[in-house]
């Protein structure tokens, strides 16, 4: 049975685990995670400064003329000013620009000279992705949802004369960008780099550096992009209207990398980034933070989905063996070191390179934390239920109330302690049985127990058991009693004050009296939960128990005898006459000293209950 529980936690434990990493892995958490991650493992840091912005922003629109009607010249004159003396010559000019298809053919002309004049420019092209059937080879085709489906690229006549580069930013689920498309693949098999790329493998050529070590990619070319700026912090606030109008020292570009590209909002060229989910950045702005990070060369590799689920598994599998069952205390001190170790293992993974899902191990421990919580606060509230509905058939309400403010009386097995021991009887009830109906008999004895128990509880005892017409309770366990002995002498008092209104009543309803003799014994017993895993009864054990049991037996109907030690434990307080000659008790050698509890001479305080003058006293 014990063995079967064992199985059933452990599927229990096995689902719960296996659902919370599939609902990771199904990406119920992914933009919450992404945001987080983003959060953590993007920062900001100073660029190298060899990267220059040149805006066609708000300034340039209003002296040129709205961008739809420039005319390519304005581009040409531009590279002509940069490239006006080897003094001043930048290293690469990277054009964030698209010059598709024909326009003026004079403009177009001298775009295309002063690209192939300076041998520096990079233009842009760009890719429509889409479904496409692709050839294996045998025959068979397969379908590629990301496929090149049209290709712009610059004019014959630049395209010729300048290198390219292709400008797609594509933006993650979130609508966040933070990946970059290295290369892409022409359906003729041709590989054209990104804009970043061109112009960094560009630059280090012009410096005579080795070329660029490219970044790790996944399946379909992307790699994660640590920016190093967010919005704004490339912006050295240069127009391109600076350029045209001469305004600014063509020395400041001189080696450099300069970008010319949209600046301005009207321009839809923006989009949010990892680096600042709350301002848009300018493509021109992500070319840059694209090309520096190459330039570095400090990439960050993503470490795959499966790895993170099965270390999820377990992970989710050691919070539940930590949280079942356990206090608040020790759960809260395993939920923060796990959920605080887990973002410390990320920010050490990150500056070794590896990036983790930071919001997997968090949320499922959190969700593990708060569920068994709510279980063992359930569990608990049932338990207390059960321990207060229990022990309140056995046990003074106010014991009750005391237990389940300190449940350390209520552990498993046994302890010793001082208690008063009564029992009471009925006398000549086996008699009684054989001339009665069954269920007159019945009647008698639920009454009769009924009145006992009364007395019992009512004077702070426990009730431990009944045994046919005889019953047996005790006082001092499951907690400690001031005054266990004259509880337990109140108790029998009542019983025999009690007695002469039960019996006329019993004698109305059914032509029968009874009495009933009691005995009381003070001293040490075992006081315990007793019994199997099955079924315990939370009894005392002891020669205590057996002395009171045989003073019982020994007191003749309407009479309390009490041992000794009682007498002396309520000294001054109870009237008590010593029996003629010592009692001869089982197991006891030579004869035991009993006296006939009288009176109790001391009025009861507030916790030493009520005398009952009648059954139906309530």
């Amino acid at each position: 049975m014990k063995t079967h529980k064992k199985i059933k936690t452990a599927l229990l434990a096995l689902a719960i685990a296996g659902g919370l990493t599939l609902l990771a892995g199904l990406g119920v958490l992914k933009r919450a995670d992404l945001a987080l991650s983003d959060g953590l493992y993007q920062r900001r840091e100073p660029s190298d400064g060899q990267i220059v912005l040149v805006g066609i922003d708000q300034r340039a629109l209003e002296e040129i003329g709205p961008y739809s009607q420039w005319s390519r010249e304005v581009f040409a004159r531009a590279l002509d000013w940069l490239n006006q003396s080897e003094d001043c010559r930048p290293a690469v000019i990277g054009l964030d620009v698209l010059f598709a298809g024909q326009s003026d053919p004079d403009a177009d002309a001298r775009l295309a000279r002063a690209a192939g004049r300076y041998g520096n420019v990079v233009t842009a092209c760009a890719a429509e992705f889409g479904s496409a059937l692709v050839g294996r080879g045998d025959g068979d085709y397969d379908l590629d949802t990301f496929s090149v489906v049209a290709f712009d690229q610059p004019y014959r006549s630049l395209a010729a004369a300048a290198d390219q580069g292709h400008i797609n930013a594509m933006q993650d689920g979130d609508g966040i960008l933070r990946h970059h498309l290295l290369r892409l693949e022409l359906s003729d098999g041709t590989r054209v780099p990104s804009l970043a790329l061109a112009v960094a493998e560009k630059y280090r050529q012009e410096k005579g550096q080795e070329p660029v070590d490219l970044p790790p990619v996944s399946g379909r070319g992307f790699w994660y992009l640590p920016f190093c700026g967010a919005p704004g912090d490339f912006d050295q606030s240069i127009s391109i209207a600076d350029l045209l109008s001469g305004e600014r020292d063509p020395a400041y570009f001189a080696g450099k990398i300069v970008l010319i590209g949209p600046y301005a909002s009207g321009l839809q060229d923006s989009y949010m980034t990892a680096i600042d989910h709350a301002r848009p950045m300018y493509g021109v702005e992500f070319q840059a933070n694209a090309i520096q990070a190459l330039l570095w060369g400090s990439y960050k590799r993503e470490v795959g989905d499966l790895p993170q689920l099965a270390l999820l598994f377990v992970l989710l599998l050691a919070a539940l063996a930590g949280f079942w069952r356990r206090p608040v205390k020790w759960s809260t001190a395993l939920w923060a070191l796990m959920c605080g170790g887990w973002v410390l293992l990320c920010l050490g993974a990150a500056a070794g390179g590896w990036l983790l899902h930071v919001l997997w191990v968090p949320a499922g421990v959190t969700v593990l934390y708060a569920g068994c919580l709510s279980f063992n606060y359930l569990q608990a509230a049932r338990e207390r239920r059960r321990v207060t509905n229990t022990f309140k058939r056995y046990v003074a309400p106010e014991i009750v109330n005391r237990l389940l403010e300190d449940d350390r009386a209520l552990a498993l097995g046994g302890v010793s302690a001082t208690i008063a021991v009564l029992f009471v009887d009925i006398r000549g009830f086996t008699a009684m049985s054989e001339q009665l109906e069954p269920e007159q008999v019945v009647g008698i004895l639920n009454r009769y127990l009924t009145f006992i128990a009364r007395c019992i509880l009512e004077n702070g005892g426990t009730l431990d058991k009944f045994v046919g017409d005889e019953a047996m309770a005790f006082w001092g366990a499951p907690l400690e009693q001031e005054d266990c002995a004259m509880s337990a002498a109140r108790a029998a008092m009542d019983m025999v004050q009690g007695m002469s209104a039960l019996c006329r009543e019993l004698e109305a309803e059914f032509g029968r009296a009874i009495t009933y003799g009691v005995g009381i014994h003070l001293g040490k017993a075992v006081v315990g939960n007793v019994g199997c895993p099955q079924r315990m009864d939370y009894t005392a054990i002891g020669d205590t128990v057996n002395t009171a049991a045989r003073l019982q037996g020994a007191a003749p109907g309407g009479t309390v005898y009490i041992s000794r030690a009682m007498a002396d434990a309520l000294e001054g307080r109870i009237r008590a006459v010593p029996l003629p000659e010592p009692l001869s008790l089982k197991g006891k050698e030579g004869g035991f000293e009993a006296l006939t509890l009288n009176e109790i001479l001391e009025p009861a305080g507030p916790a030493g209950g009520r005398s009952p003058s009648s059954p139906a006293a309530r």
